[in-house]
């Protein structure tokens, strides 16, 4: 408790706290290559040092000008805390409102080295996503929150708190922004400069929103999307003995090993950072580990052949992985694998997201920062290289599709054979998973919901686990056989979710649910809050990677053709509703998943305490979350999306949605364009 008191005590001034530079037990960032001018430097430090008081300015413009320059940004290392960060049980925090005190919960848990990516440059994942610029803004944060009233709102600019603003008690008690750059200015170059200067920050989705639950967060997703692979690809659900390879085990993408194996087939991931390959092992997510290709030929072989689920951890490139499968089917005629995808960080290729199979993970490091021209040519080679291996096995029979991390469209920048022949703006020679899999399931408005549990208490956890089968139970008996399937997936999902031990950091769940579900879940939990069968509030989120809350023409909206893919309305209405229907926080992003100027997102946290006003807020703000973006994909032409959002106005009597009248004949478009 104490620790927390400090922490929320604002700047340590008097005196300042000892500088213990970076933690060599925690791996860090890549160096970052802004390209500052001399006076762009200036100003970068001038902003970092308007922080603290000018008595000061003299002990920490030094050491902040040699961070700018060996580490290409202002982190602030001496203001890293020495408290054990992690997700305290929300009564521990000291603060005078129990919104407030969930806020600080979640931040904390996105900067637990057991869930962050890099903790002490406050990145909780895809190797740029922020929660916070500097150490700095932290602590102000976590004083104004602790000093927070439920007639406050706290304002967040690119990861600054501006400042705690009167409001009235239904507002929100935090607005986020993240990135919010003119367009004409919202260029990768841009970005660098930007975020160097302190002004603008790439919050990626759950990171800057503070929703992040850890890897499980996405295992959920990833089974689904592995499942309806097989479905789609294969025409079968059961998977074993099927091979599925794939890349990177890092944040996010430390999920597809555990996803593997719950999906029943064999999974193959390479990664070339032995540290969060090393990670996974440990927490058991990743079976075998190897750094030979002739192992995992055989381990392929061997589980293929006994049908033995397994996830192998590859520890090198996943282009040699690729040429080696390829090698193999050359010499035997043998083709290994079945399905295929790359999580990558794509979106973020040229300062630690893609790691190119000419150079050693070391190699890549010291040459991103020292020569990034020479970097971004052998990218771009690895990238063609990448590219062919999987061309000529999907020609042999496999199966591949881009898994939204900008792979496809990096590949095409660099000159790889990734063009769809007569395809439109946001189609390539494979499909992304939204187009061929999670596409429809968004469209039925099935999406990522989540919950937290704040008593810390993995008692609670599995109590909530409890009501939301039985919720999504008793609502399957009375639905669709296409929508059933998706509730028959998820209620295996939630009755299994304890046995597969995926909670790091936060008691945390995760389920793919559509509109019904999600308020019933909610209205269900609140209850047990309200009569004791949980013993504190419980926190209420969804990844931003859903049904409404993303623009994207590359991944989210990539099976929108109407035109509107580069549209982001739906990310910002989505926002905006939310904020005014009840949610504890708000959040809206540029960038996320396919990389910055690619995306508008947005993201909430809604508080449940077991009071009747939190149950009208769930019941109010969740109806929306998923019908804005059913009713936008119904408008583009979705049927899915059609006959969901009709049978919504059927249930609701008060959502009046425009319905579209497609055109059925297109002998008369001929008629009119050519008269």
């Amino acid at each position: 408790m104490s620790d927390l008191k400090e922490l929320c005590s604002g700047l340590p001034l008097d005196p300042l706290p000892p500088n213990r530079g970076r933690d060599p037990n925690v791996p860090h960032a890549p160096v970052r290559t802004p390209n500052l001018t001399a006076e762009e430097e200036r100003l970068a430090l001038r902003n970092a040092l308007r922080y603290f008081p000018s008595s000061h300015h003299s002990t920490l413009a030094s050491e902040f000008a040699k961070e700018l320059r060996q580490y290409g940004h202002i982190y602030m290392y001496r203001f890293c805390p020495a408290a054990r960060m992690r997700a305290y049980p929300i009564d521990q925090y000291p603060c005078h409102t129990r919104q407030a005190a969930a806020m600080m919960l979640m931040i904390m848990n996105n900067l637990d080295p057991a869930v962050a990516q890099f903790p002490q440059e406050l990145v909780t994942y895809g190797g740029n996503g922020q929660v916070f610029s500097n150490w700095a803004q932290f602590r102000l944060a976590m004083r104004y929150l602790s000093e927070m009233t439920e007639e406050q709102t706290l304002v967040m600019y690119s990861g600054h708190p501006m400042g705690l603003f009167p409001s009235l008690p239904s507002s929100p008690r935090a607005i986020i922004t993240n990135g919010m750059v003119i367009p004409n200015y919202s260029s990768r170059e841009q970005y660098e400069r930007m975020f160097a200067l302190g002004v603008s920050m790439y919050g990626q989705m759950t990171a800057g929103s503070y929703c992040y639950i850890g890897p499980q967060g996405i295992v959920h997703g990833t089974v689904l999307t592995v499942l309806n692979a097989g479905r789609r690809y294969l025409g079968t659900d059961d998977l074993r003995g099927r091979v599925f390879v794939t890349s990177g085990l890092g944040g996010m993408s430390g999920a597809q090993a555990k996803a593997t194996v719950i999906a029943g087939c064999v999974g193959v991931i390479a990664e070339v950072d032995e540290a969060p390959l090393r990670k996974r092992h440990e927490q058991g997510w990743v079976m075998e580990v190897t750094s030979s290709l002739e192992q995992c030929i055989k381990r392929i072989r061997e589980a293929r052949n006994s049908k033995t689920p397994l996830s192998l951890g590859y520890h090198g490139n996943v282009v040699d992985l690729w040429e080696r499968l390829l090698l193999e089917f050359e010499r035997t005629g043998e083709l290994l694998v079945d399905l295929g995808s790359d999580q990558t960080s794509l979106h973020n290729p040229y300062n630690g997201g893609y790691y190119p199979a000419s150079l050693s993970f070391r190699q890549a490091n010291q040459l991103m920062s020292t020569d990034p021209g020479r970097f971004q040519s052998i990218v771009q080679e690895s990238l063609r290289r990448h590219i062919k291996a999987i061309n000529k096995l999907s020609d042999a029979g496999m199966f591949f599709w881009d898994y939204g991390n900008a792979f496809l469209l990096e590949a095409q920048r660099a000159g790889a054979e990734v063009s769809k022949v007569g395809g439109g703006a946001t189609e390539f020679r494979y499909p992304s998973y939204v187009q061929h899999i999670m596409g429809d399931i968004f469209s039925l408005g099935f999406g990522p919901f989540r919950w937290v549990c704040t008593s810390g208490d993995p008692q609670d956890l599995a109590v909530t686990d409890d009501i939301a089968a039985k919720v999504l139970e008793e609502i399957a008996a009375n639905v669709s056989e296409r929508v059933r399937q998706q509730y028959r997936d998820n209620i295996r999902w939630i009755r299994e979710a304890g046995k597969h031990k995926m909670v790091v950091g936060s008691q945390a769940r995760i389920l793919y649910s559509d509109q019904k579900g999600r308020v019933c879940i909610a209205l269900a939990i609140n209850r047990a809050v309200a009569d004791g069968r949980v013993s504190a509030p419980v926190v209420i989120s969804r990844d931003h990677h859903d049904v409404s809350g993303t623009d994207s023409p590359f991944r989210e909206t990539s099976n929108v053709y109407d035109g509107s893919a580069f549209c982001a309305d739906m990310a910002v209405q989505n926002f905006v509703g939310d904020a005014f229907r009840g949610a504890t926080w708000v959040a809206l992003h540029n960038g996320g998943g396919v990389g910055w100027g690619e995306v508008i997102n947005g993201g909430f946290g809604l508080l449940l305490d077991g009071s009747d006003e939190a149950a009208k807020r769930a019941r109010l703000m969740l109806n929306w979350d998923v019908s804005n973006g059913v009713a936008r994909r119904c408008w583009s032409g979705n049927t899915n999306a059609y006959e969901t959002i009709q049978r919504t106005m059927e249930e609701n009597r008060q959502l009046r949605v425009t319905m579209p009248f497609p055109v059925q004949d297109e002998h008369v478009l001929d008629r009119a364009l050519q008269g």
